[in-house]
């Protein structure tokens, strides 16, 4: 059992016979009344974000999670397949426990976390950045920068980024995998 005090992101406990992972936690300590935790929770298994409060001193059953890096081998059917790298052991991960699958590619290493009394695979987290190289997109038009205009370009990994005008086909960029979004160019 864990106290309400002690979350922070990352937490996960059990709540109504789901698993929880803490998205974003706020200590609250109003002028009158009790002082409580205002967090947003995420349901491992289905994805849905809620808006949680917990009292301070609410107790909350704890979930003992292991975080290993994993490593993606190919992909079969609606599955994912990753080899532990520690065990060689080679498992599959469905395509919904995983965020930022548009982005992954062979090879990549992935933390996976799973609840270590039961061994299932809860959820896989790609790093936050990414970097792909560009294989397709429209050429830009000379001295149309002026503008904060976008275009879709396709990465290696068959996702569509918007990017800026002045990319092209061939240039490295890099990529935010929690929601797809353009960061910068990387130069080589």
């Amino acid at each position: 059992m864990i106290n309400a005090q002690d979350i922070k992101n990352g937490t996960c406990f059990r709540l109504d016979g789901k698993i929880y992972v803490v998205v974003e936690f706020l200590h609250v300590k109003p002028g009158k009344g009790n002082t409580f935790m205002r967090t947003k929770i995420k349901d491992v298994v289905s994805g849905a974000v809620l808006d949680r409060r917990f009292n301070i001193g609410e107790k909350l059953e704890s979930v003992r999670v292991e975080r290993r890096q994993y490593q993606y081998l190919y992909q079969e059917g609606d599955d994912y397949i990753f080899m532990n790298q520690e065990t060689f052991d080679q498992h599959p991960i469905a395509h919904d426990l995983i965020s930022g699958v548009d982005f992954l590619l062979e090879g990549m290493s992935l933390e996976v976390v799973s609840d270590a009394s039961t061994d299932t695979v809860l959820y896989a987290e790609m790093p936050v950045k990414v970097q792909m190289q560009v294989t397709y997109t429209e050429p830009g038009l000379r001295g149309d920068t002026a503008t904060n205009a976008l275009k879709p370009a396709t990465v290696e990994s068959g996702a569509t980024v918007r990017v800026p005008l002045f990319i092209e086909t061939g240039e490295t960029i890099e990529i935010d995998t929690r929601d797809g979004s353009y960061i910068g160019r990387v130069k080589v």
